[in-house]
């Protein structure tokens, strides 16, 4: 006698694997979808369709894909995780004077962005009082890190310069003062609260110093005026009795010896 019985043979499920991007910086993430099947089954910690942040280097992840007759084929596809670039971020002088040109470089990447205005490489003057710089790095995977600095630009001294006299006459002496800082340089061989005699109208700068090393300049005009040619007149013979009459040319204003009073009858 004889018995038959019906054997079905499914076909294997046609799974396929894809990731929404397959090269990423670390700490971005991944998502991974399986494809053909009903049910999905990652190998390395991944979950079908739900964000995963891996590991720097390149990795292959298998899915197992199951159908509805739980007959099960597999797919691979490999995702790469950049490392970030580890950016630096340097300055030529980190401490300078209001006027003063700082540059700022950035190291460890392929390309840099600074904030703040601030240009890679290229001088730049920053505003007073202390700031903090950052600088984006750019590696050639196209990830990104940054690194900050803080840099301080000190104000200048307001030096003023101060005379004892800014007019005077030939002859006379001169004291010049500096003033709003802690040391003073004059031109001109003068010596800071030393008296001279200047020979000429002239223009004195001083340099002060401050307590920081930084520096600032004022200037003033001292006139130095020509004594007068003074004039008494020519000599006069008189006889006793008779009145003279003395005046003095040349200047503005005459004080004589003797009492006399310039023009008048003694």
């Amino acid at each position: 006698n004889t018995s038959t019985i019906d054997a079905t043979v499914y076909d294997q499920p046609t799974v396929t694997a894809s990731v929404d991007g397959n090269e990423v910086c670390d700490g971005e993430s991944f998502t991974f979808t399986g494809g053909g099947a009903d049910i999905y089954t990652w190998d390395l910690g991944v979950t079908n369709g739900v964000a995963f942040t891996g590991s720097v280097g390149t990795e292959t992840y298998t899915v197992t894909g199951t159908d509805a007759n739980g007959c099960q084929n597999t797919a691979t596809v490999d995702a790469t995780v950049h490392d970030l670039p580890t950016v630096t971020a340097s300055v030529d002088d980190d401490e300078v004077c209001d006027g003063e040109a700082f540059t700022f470089t950035g190291g460890g990447a392929t390309s840099y962005t600074w904030d703040l205005g601030v240009t890679d490489g290229v001088p730049f003057e920053p505003p007073l009082g202390v700031t903090t710089y950052t600088v984006t790095g750019t590696n050639a995977e196209g990830c990104e890190s940054t690194a900050t600095l803080d840099i301080t630009v000190n104000d200048l001294p307001t030096v003023v310069a101060t005379a004892s006299d800014i007019e005077l006459c030939i002859g006379e002496e001169l004291t010049l003062t500096g003033t709003g800082a802690d040391s003073y340089m004059w031109d001109l061989g003068v010596t800071d609260g030393v008296a001279f005699t200047p020979g000429a109208t002239a223009t004195y700068t001083v340099t002060g110093t401050d307590v920081n090393g930084y520096e600032n300049t004022d200037d003033l005009i001292v006139t130095v005026n020509p004594l007068p040619i003074i004039d008494a007149g020519p000599d006069q013979s008189v006889c006793d009795g008779t009145t003279v009459t003395l005046s003095g040319t040349g200047g503005v204003s005459y004080v004589w010896s003797n009492g006399i009073i310039d023009g008048q009858s003694f």
